[in-house]
Formats: C-alpha cells, sequence, structure tokens
C-alpha cells in the first residue's frame, strides 16, 4: 500500500505579507482552511505544518494539527519539506508519495489535492513531479504573484515565469496558471534539496524552475479551480468573495 503524507510549509516571515499565515479570513486562520482541505482529500497517511515559527506552532498545537519546527535558512518551500522528511526518516516513518501544498492556497479544494497526487502516484516512475494547471484570465495574466506555466503537448512544463507569457495574451494555447499543490516522491524531494538553485530559479523566484533547468520532466495536471493564492493583504478581500460566491 502507497504511504501519502501532506506537507504544509508556512512562514510568518513574508517580506509581501508579514505573518499571513495566521491572517484571518471569514474569522479561521488561513492555515485552517488550507490544513482541512488537505485533510478532506483522505488519501493521506499524515498531514504536517512545516514552520521555523514559534506562532505557527503555538496555532498548530491549539489546533490539533501536526507540526514539525524547520530551519529559517530554508528560501524554498521544496527544499523546507525535505528537512521534514529527513527528520521523519531519523524517526522511523518513510512515505511513497510527498504532497506540498502551500499555506497560502486557502481555497484549493480537497477534490483538487487528491486529483493531483494520485495521477502523479500513477507517472511517478516518468516524472520528477507534478503540479496542478489552470485556466488563466486576463488579470491573472498581468499579476506577477500568479506564475504562468508553458507546457508541450505532453502537458510537460517547458517553462514558469511571473511576467505575462506567451507574447500574445489572447491565446493561451498550452499555457496556464500554476496551482500551488506538488507531489514528489522521497527520492525526486532529496534530489531537489542536493541541486544547487539556478539562474532562472533565482530570478523568477519559482521553485520548479531548478528541476527545469536541470532537464527533469515536471508532470503538469489539468484541474479547474476558483483557487485564489493569498500573497499580499489585498488578496484576503478576495478570497472571501470567492468563498461567498461559492457557497451561495
Amino acid at each position: 500500500m502507497t504511504r501519502k503524507i501532506c506537507i504544509i510549509p508556512a512562514r510568518m516571515g513574508s517580506s509581501r505579507f508579514p505573518g499571513k499565515p495566521l491572517a484571518q479570513i471569514k474569522g479561521k486562520e488561513m492555515l485552517y482552511y488550507v490544513y482541512n482541505n488537505c485533510a478532506n482529500a483522505k488519501i493521506f497517511d499524515k498531514i504536517v505544518i512545516a514552520t521555523p515559527d514559534k506562532e505557527i506552532l503555538t496555532y498548530c498545537s491549539k489546533e490539533n494539527f501536526d507540526s514539525i519546527i524547520t530551519s529559517k535558512k530554508h528560501e524554498r518551500a521544496s527544499d523546507r519539506c525535505t528537512e521534514v522528511i529527513e527528520k521523519l526518516e531519523q524517526e522511523g516513518e518513510s512515505y511513497d508519495i510527498i504532497t506540498l501544498v502551500q499555506g497560502d492556497e486557502p481555497l484549493v479544494d480537497s477534490e483538487t489535492i487528491k486529483k493531483i497526487t494520485l495521477r502523479f502516484e500513477e507517472e511517478r516512475e516518468k516524472y520528477c513531479c507534478a503540479n496542478g494547471i489552470a485556466a488563466m484570465n486576463a488579470e491573472d495574466f498581468k499579476n506577477p504573484n500568479c506564475i504562468k506555466v508553458l507546457t508541450n503537448t505532453k502537458k510537460e512544463a517547458i517553462y514558469m515565469s511571473r511576467v505575462g507569457i506567451p507574447y500574445n495574451g489572447d491565446d493561451l494555447t498550452n499555457v496556464g496558471k500554476q496551482i500551488c499543490i506538488i507531489p514528489f516522491t522521497p527520492e525526486s524531494l532529496k534530489k531537489y534539496s542536493k541541486l544547487a538553485p539556478t539562474p532562472l530559479e533565482k530570478v523568477e523566484s519559482i521553485d520548479m524552475l531548478r528541476f527545469i533547468e536541470y532537464g527533469y520532466k515536471v508532470k503538469m495536471v489539468d484541474v479547474e479551480t476558483h483557487s485564489h493564492p493569498v500573497d499580499v493583504p489585498e488578496d484576503i478581500l478576495k478570497v472571501e468573495k470567492i468563498m461567498e460566491s461559492e457557497k451561495g
């Protein structure tokens, strides 16, 4: 039986929105929504929040969420997840699939998390990891906080960028926005952290470019979602409006 773990990286020190994992959305902390969406996927043997911050550990303890303290040095969420897996392995735990779910994605629903994870489980011999990809609108195309993904005809990532690509934004064939649900195998996650950071990864501040620049294949899985990550304080109101519309 395939053992799966979900790791939610979260830190208080975001330059664009300090303290955002514990920001209130309709009376609940953002991490509350992320954790419960992962739990509702009902495919994980363990769900853990990975953080360098005592405030988040205290919150997790209050909510009875599993959490692990990590180093403050990590610049990439994927590297934070590697530290968690290595700690768990030292304690005798092992997993076949490791799904990273960003702690600023309160709208990514359980079915989306499940679909991306299970698709990667089927194709893990061919790919180093998978990501979600969803349709973009004109606002997404112009938004530097929305990561645009170019794919080939096999739905493999060619490039990811924060700028509007391709040049003609009216034709978005083989392009979409990244949904940050990222399943790995333990081997591929550790490989990621052993690779030196790459120039385009640093310039764009996008984890997956490290794999792409080294020539590894990243599978993109089509999903339908109204996901809107929280990057800046203004996104809170947008997320609340989406929640209201979906409830209606």
